[in-house]
């Protein structure tokens, strides 16, 4: 049988609990772990760029409270990675389903942006 989002992702033999696009619940059931196994089954290979991307996403929240936008995400990339990997469309190659906005953020652990739905 196979699962659906709605039945958690598991990690570590503990079922975390996400909403049926994949975001979780509780934003303290965060970890790498999750991350890993959410984007396995996103069928999304994590790299050092999406990790670092991840880990940018998760900064700013604690920093700011909310999530960047994405010419936020542009701006800072493109002073680190160069115009070419800075750009819009890179992040969005980096996490196909939805951009870094949507797909991002569920691997960052953070909560809907305003607006989904």
């Amino acid at each position: 049988m196979t699962e659906t989002l709605s039945d958690g992702v598991r990690v570590g033999g503990r079922r975390i609990p996400v909403d049926s696009e994949g975001y979780l619940l509780h934003l303290g059931d965060w970890s790498e772990e999750f991350a890993r196994a959410l984007a396995k089954r996103e069928a999304l290979v994590l790299t050092d760029e999406h990790w670092e991307l991840i880990r940018f996403l998760r900064q700013y929240y604690a920093e700011h409270g909310v999530q960047p936008q994405v010419r936020v995400m542009i701006r800072h990339f493109t002073q680190v990675w160069g115009p070419q990997h800075g750009s819009n469309h890179h992040l969005h190659d980096l996490f196909p389903r939805g951009g870094p906005q949507k797909q991002g953020n569920r691997m960052a652990g953070l909560l809907r942006t305003k607006g989904e739905h």
